[in-house]
């Protein structure tokens, strides 16, 4: 536990908002691995600024793979009363930026490495740092063409996201949205003889409810989610330049959250047609008006079924006998896809101290947490 606890005051001391390179951090991880014994290799970002990490020890073959991001999200804005870049023990917490959200898990993993080098491993131990988490998984899709042949089939995968160390077996799949709105500019006066853009957008909105609406009531629905269907949301939504022009162009930036009966394509499928509703709407009157959708951004959802052998192995390692799934999105689904068997369970709590001021993590989920790391090791070990 000291050692964990010494690694993570390191890890906190590093201001890693995703708006700011992680590299320091970055390189602490490297240079702590390389020096037990682990092959790492570095998968830089493409702009240079940001460094993932893949690390590995023991024997070929398949082994557990065990997964974390380096980001956190920002501290602006939040009336922190400690210092958010460091570590500060009150009691039986622990608090910082990122104690929870996900830098204790990292600490812990770092800690289970050092253990790792000083026994004889007869599978291996896989490790991979991502960065750019917190803005939507952009980091694990930037490193996965290099980071999947590197990988193998581990027969186990743990993405360390807060879970208060439950094994959780799913979690939705999002998608991140732009809708630009064309309409016609003219003066105000004369408002009716022009397409306001603006408009075009809330009847978009409008649009985005009713699909709400048949997702909730005629959709899938998966009850271990505490909304219970695949759901939209409309984030941000701007037009116009002044009071008396009528506004040419509108933007809205909106997501869906499904569930994994719910298929992504389909669902975009269903928002295109909306856009084009209402864009023929008003093409009798403007030849050019219509709402144009990009989608910039998305990761996958997991859904692990509970007769696949890593849930029962995840409890045992985990201490658990249950399983639960999580509102939040992880990086767990991408290594579903490669075919991985993948669970996520870390310490903390993200709806008690995830994202929030004076985040924390108890200090008896950390001790869980070593613990777990412990049963894989000896798993893994001769």
């Amino acid at each position: 536990m000291t050692s964990t606890l010494d690694i993570l005051d390191k890890l906190v001391g590093f201001d890693t908002v995703s708006s700011k390179s992680n590299r320091e951090l970055a390189l602490y991880a490297e240079e702590f691995l390389q020096a037990r014994g682990f092959q790492v290799h570095r998968i830089t970002d493409p702009g240079g600024d940001k460094l993932g990490l893949y690390a590995e020890r023991g024997p070929d073959g398949d082994g557990v793979l065990l997964s974390a991001h380096t980001d956190v999200v920002p501290v602006e804005g939040q009336a922190w009363t400690r210092d958010p870049f460091r570590l500060t023990r009150e009691g039986d917490r622990v608090y910082g930026r990122g104690t929870t959200d996900m830098k204790g898990y990292v600490a812990s993993v770092l800690s289970l490495a050092d253990r790792a080098a000083k026994v004889n491993l007869r599978e291996p131990l896989k490790i991979a740092l991502s960065y750019d988490e917190e803005v939507g998984c952009v980091g694990i899709q930037q490193m996965l063409d290099r980071l999947a042949p590197m990988l193998g089939q581990p027969r186990a995968c743990f993405v360390g996201e807060p879970t208060e160390m439950q094994v959780a077996v799913g979690h939705k799949g999002k998608a991140a949205l732009r809708a630009v709105c064309h309409g016609q500019s003219g003066h105000s006066a004369l408002a009716p003889k022009f397409v306001n853009a603006v408009y075009l957008a809330t009847d978009f909105v409008e649009e985005l409810r009713k699909l709400q609406q048949i997702y909730a009531t005629s959709g899938h629905s998966d009850p271990a989610y505490s909304v219970p269907y695949t759901t939209f949301h409309v984030g941000l939504l701007s037009g116009g330049k002044a009071l008396n022009i009528v506004p040419d162009r509108a933007e809205l930036t909106f997501e869906y959250r499904h569930l994994a009966a719910d298929r992504g394509q389909e669902i975009l499928d269903h928002i295109t047609a909306a856009a084009d509703r209402v864009g023929c709407k008003y093409q009798a009157q403007f030849a050019q008006a219509c709402v144009e959708v990009e989608q910039y951004n998305a990761y996958p959802g997991l859904e692990v079924a509970d007769t696949d052998a890593v849930v029962p192995y995840a409890q045992k390692l985990a201490q658990r006998n249950t399983t639960t799934k999580v509102a939040f999105g992880t990086e767990a689904g991408f290594f579903s896809e490669l075919g991985i068997p993948t669970v996520v369970c870390g310490p903390g709590s993200m709806e008690g101290q995830g994202h929030k001021p004076d985040e924390y993590l108890e200090l008896g989920e950390l001790a869980a947490c070593d613990a777990m790391m412990d049963r894989i090791l000896k798993d893994l070990s001769c």
